[in-house]
Parts: structure tokens; C-alpha cells; sequence
């Protein structure tokens, strides 16, 4: 009997193994090329901005303030629905506007308003803001009501303020409506763009609490002022509109 002789094929040889500081080398530049990469898929980080805190007064001791002869209510301020976003809106030209994803308001614009507007308003008056808070019914309170027209952001040109807003006497029926247009120069950059902002809104501000004094100072709103004591329905005379930059002082 014949056996057929069969040959084993010869084995292939084995590279070298890389030196392990090579290896070492590769996975970190593998490493490295791989967290590039998610930085470059990654958003963007976004910027925040408030129309509130630019001039507030240093943080002092807690104490309790003496009540105020009379108080307010800073009631939600309307805006326009294309503005009432997180995101900035800016015009990019009479007809259209641009939505900034990585450029957004700390809040809604229409509560940035309200907050800073309350700010402004009790330090000018040196009264306190009542909106939602329980108070005596003899105390005068004087609601402000806002309803913006137009919050136009132009960078690099100007920020602008079209606002309708009212001073009514809680206890009465007296009302005053006035309406302020405020545009501000800006330069370049959203800092500069929300700054003018402030700075329009504090305008109004202004105007609105010389409208506050008014209404106080001509006794509407004030105990006995509607003629209630007498049984007669006593003249409401409800003061003019403010000039606009008039100076209004400091206090109530």
C-alpha cells in the first residue's frame, strides 16, 4: 500500500511588533483628532442679556423701611408677539428681521420690561411695587399698565421704545394715557444694542413716574379726593401727559 506524502505550507513569518511608545503615540493623535472633532459638531455657547442691574444700588444690611404714603402696581407688559422670544430679534432691514439662537434674553422680553421697569419706578418714587401683594384698602395704589408697540434692535444704529402706557387710580376711576417714543444711538455689539434698550426704557421710567407725582399731587386716588365723605361725586381733574426729558427730581 502507498501513502501519498502531503507538505505542510510554511508559516508566514510575524512582523515586528511597533515600538509601545509608537502605539502610544497614534492613540493619542487618534484622541486628539477625535475630540476636535466634537468641538466642531458642538453649538456654540450662547450670551444672555437683562435690561435690569446696570445701575442697582450696592447691597446693603436688611431693615424695614417705613410704609410709603402711597403705592404702585407694575402690571405684565404686552409686546409685540414677533419679539416675545428668548432669542434676540434685530432688524436686518426695514422689512425683515433676524432670529440670534446664541443671543438670548435672561427672561421673556415682556417680564424683562416689567422687572426693570418696577426697579426704576420704586427708587425714583421711593415706594414699593404692590403687584400681587396683600395691602391696606386705605392705602392710595396707582396702577401702570404697558402695552409696547414696537422694541425695534438695530445693531450698530439704534434701539427703539414705542410704548402705550396708563397711570389709574386704584380707588378711582381716573386715568391718564400717554404714549413715549424713545430711540438711542448704539454702537456696535449686542452689549451695546441691550444697553440702549435700558437706556430708552429708562426714559420711560422717567416719564411715567412724573406722571405718578402728578396724579398724587392733585389729590386723585387720595382719601376723600372722589367726594365719597360728602356723598357728592367730586371733579376729576386727571393732570397732562409728561413732557418728554423732563427731570422729575428724586423721592416720593
Amino acid at each position: 500500500m502507498m501513502f501519498a506524502r502531503f507538505h505542510r505550507p510554511p508559516r508566514p513569518r510575524r512582523l515586528p511588533r511597533p515600538p509601545r511608545a509608537l502605539m502610544r503615540g497614534v492613540m493619542q493623535g487618534g484622541a486628539l483628532v477625535a475630540a476636535a472633532a466634537l468641538a466642531a459638531c458642538a453649538s456654540p455657547s450662547s450670551h444672555f442679556y437683562t435690561l435690569g442691574g446696570a445701575d442697582a444700588p450696592a447691597p446693603a444690611t436688611a431693615r424695614t423701611a417705613p410704609a410709603p404714603a402711597w403705592l404702585i402696581e407694575v402690571a405684565p407688559v404686552n409686546v409685540p408677539p414677533q419679539v416675545s422670544r428668548n432669542q434676540l430679534v434685530v432688524q436686518s432691514g426695514p422689512t425683515q428681521v433676524q432670529l440670534l439662537e446664541q443671543e438670548r434674553w435672561a427672561s421673556l422680553p415682556g417680564d424683562e420690561i416689567r422687572r426693570a421697569l418696577s426697579t426704576d419706578l420704586t427708587q425714583q418714587l421711593g415706594t414699593l411695587d404692590a403687584f400681587g401683594t396683600a395691602r391696606s384698602d386705605n392705602t392710595p395704589v396707582y396702577r401702570i399698565a404697558m402695552n409696547v408697540q414696537r422694541f425695534e434692535s438695530w445693531p450698530g444704529s439704534h434701539a427703539l421704545i414705542d410704548a402705550v402706557w396708563s397711570v389709574r387710580a386704584v380707588r378711582g376711576n381716573a386715568v391718564m394715557t400717554c404714549r413715549s417714543v424713545v430711540g438711542e444711538t448704539v454702537g456696535s455689539g449686542y452689549d451695546a444694542l441691550v444697553d440702549g434698550h435700558r437706556r430708552a426704557l429708562a426714559e420711560v421710567s422717567t416719564q411715567i413716574a412724573s406722571a405718578v407725582r402728578a396724579m398724587a399731587a392733585s389729590g386723585v386716588g387720595m382719601a376723600g379726593a372722589s367726594g365719597a365723605a360728602t356723598g357728592k361725586a367730586a371733579a376729576v381733574v386727571v393732570p397732562p401727559c409728561p413732557a418728554a426729558g423732563m427731570n422729575t427730581g428724586s423721592g416720593a
